[in-house]
């Protein structure tokens, strides 16, 4: 069984790369469509997106809001910024503003928005609590926050799979470590909701939603660009580099078979989006 997938590494500051990445890529796009349906739109209004990217949804949102509202992104990764700048030019959003920067130390004054977003970006700040009472000080009193993000079910039917290879490779140790990667980056409802309150948002509603990721098989998947570039990288961390081809071999192989009996390999990506108004 060929495991080239495992040698791939992607430079996500090559610009080769973010050439090859969608404007609108399927990862986001159905939290952002459903971002963008619960967003309460009015004229003259200053909006925050945390953890623009390579610029979905804040490009998309900057044209629906129209040339009364300023809409400024915020992303640490200066290489996607490039990125949303050059679309911004193409597509003269003359209203947007991009900022290199982090959720837990915000460069804006106090109370200076009107609507905050974030499009799956709260997964990935390195102190949720912090960004969330950032978030709460430069939002005005009555502003609206719109986020999503996925739950920790999302992929379940892969770690389980890989739970059960790396028990079969004797690597117990590293099951802990598997559920450490997905609190990390996915955290329960409940915690998102205790943080919140704590900094000072009422929650106006909560809508649950999902999707699923199809492939013929665990080859497939483990080969797909989303996958290879987002994901591998973490769980190949998880293994140690000597049982790697073992594992990811072993899992492919648990996958493929689970693909003859269901007519295909699927990955559930249950979201969430929470509407919030800072009190």
């Amino acid at each position: 069984m060929r495991i080239d997938y495992l040698n791939t590494n992607y430079d996500l500051n090559d610009p080769k790369i973010l050439a090859a990445i969608d404007d609108m890529p399927l990862w986001s796009a159905l939290f952002g469509l459903k971002l963008l349906s619960v967003v309460r739109y009015k004229k003259n209004i200053r909006v925050l997106d945390i953890g623009t990217g390579l610029g979905f949804p804040i490009i998309e949102l900057a044209m629906r809001l129209g040339s009364t509202c300023q809409v400024v992104g915020l992303d640490p990764w200066k290489a996607g910024l490039d990125r949303a700048q050059l679309k911004k030019e193409i597509t003269n959003c003359q209203n947007i503003e991009l900022v290199e920067g982090v959720a837990e130390s915000m460069p804006f004054e106090t109370a200076s928005f009107d609507l905050i977003i974030s499009n799956n970006g709260l997964n990935n700040v390195q102190d949720l609590r912090k960004s969330l009472f950032e978030s709460s000080r430069v939002a005005k009193k009555g502003a609206q926050f719109v986020f999503t993000f996925n739950t920790d079910r999302t992929f379940y039917g892969f770690y389980t799979l890989f739970k059960k290879s790396l028990r079969a490779y004797g690597l117990n140790a590293c099951l802990k470590e598997v559920e450490e990667h997905i609190y990390s980056k996915r955290k329960p409802l409940a915690e998102y909701k205790t943080a919140l309150a704590k900094a000072g948002f009422r929650i106006v509603r909560i809508y649950k939603g999902s999707f699923s990721y199809r492939f013929n098989d665990g080859t497939s998947m483990l080969n797909h660009f989303t996958l290879k570039s987002s994901f591998l990288p973490a769980w190949k961390e998880i293994v140690p580099e000597e049982k790697r081809a073992e594992v990811f071999s072993d899992v492919e192989e648990r996958m493929n078979k689970s693909a003859v009996r269901t007519n295909g390999f699927s990955m559930l990506v249950p979201f969430i989006t929470v509407d919030c108004q800072k009190k």
